[in-house]
């Protein structure tokens, strides 16, 4: 298999773990703050496979696996938050609701908004969507360098 091919099959798989998020998204499972990071480093990943059909370039093949990277740390982090082993964004966790008033937390509005980072919305096999994401892109990771050291 061609670098350019492994690289594509890499950002495809960025495209359906974003398409996932998105999906999981519809079906009621809001994202919280630490979720939203983890999208960014997938479209990145995204946009070097498209760029990498005009250019097949080596740099983008690196960047792919540096975001891919970032997002499996970004997961890795996420899942600690969520089994207390560390402290997360206090913006999102339960010890610190951000700039939230009383009457703000008694509102139905916000209720429905307030998604916390500590919190597993949703598991398989006992793993969270974080630490699901962190294992795909591990796996996408080194597709994006298995690509570089072919280029």
């Amino acid at each position: 298999m061609t670098a350019q091919r492994i690289a594509l099959a890499a950002a495809a798989g960025s495209a359906f773990l974003l398409a996932g998020a998105f999906l999981f998204q519809q079906l009621g499972y809001a994202p919280c703050k630490m979720c939203l990071w983890q999208r960014w480093p997938h479209a990145i990943a995204i946009m070097c496979g498209i760029a990498i059909l005009l250019i097949p370039a080596r740099i983008l093949m690196a960047l792919g696996a540096v975001a891919t990277a970032v997002t499996a740390g970004l997961g890795i982090f996420h899942v600690g938050v969520e089994q207390k082993w560390w402290d997360g964004p206090s913006d999102c966790t339960g010890s610190g609701l951000g700039s939230l008033s009383g009457a703000d937390l008694l509102s139905t509005d916000t209720l429905d908004k307030i998604v916390m980072c500590d919190e597993i919305a949703w598991s398989l096999m006992g793993i969270s969507m974080p630490g699901w994401n962190a294992i795909f892109s591990l796996i996408l990771c080194a597709m994006w360098i298995a690509a570089f050291r072919r280029a």
